[in-house]
């Protein structure tokens, strides 16, 4: 598997003290100043860009913050005593990285600041107007998870999914199904109706075995196929997800692999149909054709199609029996109530 780095998009994570929201590099909170604690976990951000400052890369790839075993205070994979209190950083505990992070919830369309009532854009973290950090909105963060599909920083805005469109469609197929249910499927009046006339057509297929030739044929051919040419189609498929690096910044990690399939051409010797024989007429009792077979061959199953000719005051319509039982109940001169959808197609009949 081939694991390729696309560089690295900015974090945040969520005061447990005041519950604000906090760009992943700051280390202390911005509206009350409380230190991020061990156990605050980064989550992906609102609206995600690519950092190319070959600075913020080098910082996001050092290795995990670690927290001071004296005080807390996060300090980065680099420093050797605590920034805050002079620790022995040998003492403290890494930040968990490598973690796969799953996309944030769309941001609300703004936020309304505490301090100055100033509307800012939904992704904001902080108030345009006077520089005040931004409440949590109410909308449950997605946790990190170590398995599973998460979107990319681009193609996070395409998945994020029009719902009023969807809702419009989805309404509209409602409809579309209901008007079909009343178009074709309910009836809408009954008529009555005499039978006219009855018809039947009934088929025997006469098979024999025969060499059947089958092309690009995905997967295995058949242990009973001959001339067999067989050759293997290879894709690339790659996978996009954002990995916790534990510095307040996520790596977007592309990894590929190669799927092969195998496709296949042969030949197999199975029974065909080489001809079919026809009956048909004009009553009750239907009959089926007794072909003569030569010792190689046998035959099919038979089918057999049955049709039914009404006098109403709409006109002649037809009918189709599902069976023998129910055809032979369509005596010559019988009246029928005949229920008709609304395009004058017959839905059911009774006598």
């Amino acid at each position: 598997m081939q694991r390729r780095s696309k560089g690295v998009v900015q974090l945040v994570w969520v005061c447990p003290n005041c519950e604000g929201q906090n760009p992943g590099p700051e280390k202390t909170c911005q509206s009350c100043g409380a230190p991020q604690p061990e156990n605050v976990q980064f989550q992906r951000a609102s609206e995600e860009k690519i950092i190319t400052d070959e600075k913020v890369v080098q910082s996001a790839k050092a290795g995990a913050d670690i927290h001071c075993g004296f005080c807390g205070t996060r300090n980065p994979a680099t420093a050797i005593t605590c920034s805050q209190c002079g620790g022995d950083l040998k003492e403290g505990k890494a930040r968990q990285a490598g973690q796969r992070l799953q996309a944030a919830p769309p941001p609300p369309k703004s936020i309304k600041c505490a301090n100055c009532d100033f509307e800012n854009k939904g992704t904001a973290t902080t108030c345009e107007q006077c520089g005040a950090p931004l409440p949590k909105q109410n909308v449950t963060p997605q946790a990190n998870v170590s398995a599973g599909k998460s979107s990319s920083p681009l193609s996070a805005k395409r998945s994020n999914l029009n719902w009023l469109w969807l809702g419009g469609f989805g309404i509209f197929a409602v409809l579309c199904c209901v008007a079909i249910l009343f178009l074709f499927v309910f009836p809408s009046k009954t008529v009555e109706g005499t039978v006219t006339n009855v018809y039947w057509k009934t088929s025997v297929p006469v098979q024999e075995v025969r060499a059947v030739n089958y092309s690009n044929e995905r997967g295995n051919p058949p242990s009973d196929a001959y001339n067999v040419s067989c050759y293997q189609d290879s894709r690339q498929v790659c996978e996009e997800r954002i990995e916790d690096t534990g510095t307040g910044y996520g790596e977007v990690v592309e990894e590929c692999h190669t799927e092969t399939e195998q496709y296949c051409s042969y030949t197999v010797d199975e029974w065909t149909t080489i001809q079919t024989y026809e009956l048909d007429g004009n009553d009750l009792y239907p009959v089926y054709a007794d072909p003569r077979l030569a010792s190689d061959q046998r035959t099919g199953s038979a089918s057999e199609d049955f049709t039914v000719y009404f006098s109403t005051s709409e006109g002649q319509l037809t009918y189709s029996p599902n069976s023998l039982n129910e055809f032979q109940q369509f005596q010559f001169g019988s009246t029928w109530t005949i229920s008709l959808n609304a395009v004058g197609g017959i839905v059911d009949v009774e006598r």
